[in-house]
């Protein structure tokens, strides 16, 4: 299954079918735009003749998309030359009553202005009576195309994450031979320490618990740099991740359960940089990090 962004946009439109052939021609538009976002926050912005369809809407969208700050926009717009229908006598005498009602209660209140009247006869007449269906077909054809941008985003995020897991790879490849390489080097030092202490002492110390000493240091630092236990669990984390890229889908939780895996390898490689004891180890555990950081920027972005 794909790898799916939280990132993407659609729009799409529709002609409704007026219910008299008197009636204007009208265009449903609809559009809908993502970001990342940790748990699925829905906005709906809409005029009023469709607001009684947002908890259908609603509905549809939460079966299509898991996570993100999602906002859905509908529009209904005349396609006719002119954009007002003319306002009746009973629609202007009931605007003035109300305007009267609300001035009762909100003497502040700003009155209506003629763009009003004709903004407000203009939607009165603009909504079939039952566009319901319409709506949500709309909405179906949006989703599947922010499905599909969606889609295209989350492949190249993970191919991004990939290659930066490549990356991370061939460091604690360049990291798995340094260790042993500086216990041999160290246990050698502490073993010609040993023969110039000797050598001072002229014998008045015992060889064997000397050197028993030094070897003994040896090992307690060899024990400190240890780092195979911190690259085996990278490599561990590495294969999980490239097993979750290739698994992909939405339903589980992969941009979670990356977020997860990522900070275990920030924990690892503070870990590695810890233990370090050479200008080597260091870089490795600070490109590491930058790698590491990286990643976590990206997988903030996947479903």
């Amino acid at each position: 299954m794909p790898i799916y962004s939280m990132t993407g946009y659609a729009s799409a439109q529709t002609e409704l079918t007026s219910d008299t052939a008197n009636s204007p021609a009208l265009r449903l538009g609809l559009e809908i735009r993502s970001v990342n976002s940790r748990f699925l926050d829905l906005t709906f912005k809409m005029p009023e003749e469709l607001r009684q369809h947002e908890a259908a809407m609603r509905e549809l969208v939460t079966k299509h998309l898991k996570r993100g700050k999602v906002e859905v926009r509908a529009n209904i717009e005349s396609t006719a030359d002119t954009s007002f229908s003319e306002p009746t006598p009973a629609l202007l005498q009931r605007l003035l009553g109300l305007q009267e009602l609300v001035h009762a209660h909100l003497p502040k209140a700003n009155g209506l202005s003629v763009a009003d009247v004709l903004r407000l006869a203009t939607a009165q007449s603009a909504a079939p009576a039952d566009i319901g269906p319409a709506v949500l077909k709309l909405a179906q054809t949006t989703l599947t195309q922010l499905s599909d941008a969606r889609e295209r985003e989350g492949a190249r995020l993970a191919q991004t994450l990939r290659e930066r897991i490549g990356q991370l790879r061939v460091l604690a490849t360049q990291a798995a031979p340094l260790v042993p390489q500086l216990v041999e080097q160290q246990r050698l030092r502490f073993l010609e320490r040993w023969r110039e202490a000797m050598a001072l002492t002229e014998g008045t110390a015992l060889p064997e618990a000397a050197q028993d000493r030094a070897l003994t240091e040896a090992t307690s630092f060899a024990i400190r740099i240890d780092v195979a236990e911190e690259l085996t669990r990278l490599v561990s984390h590495f294969d999980e991740m490239d097993d979750l890229l290739a698994k992909g889908g939405k339903a589980e939780g992969v941009g979670k359960r990356l977020d997860f895996l990522i900070q275990e390898l920030h924990r690892e490689a503070n870990t590695l940089g810890s233990k370090s004891a050479t200008m080597e180890m260091t870089r490795i555990s600070v490109d590491m990090k930058v790698l590491i950081e990286q990643l976590r920027e990206q997988v903030q972005n996947i479903e």
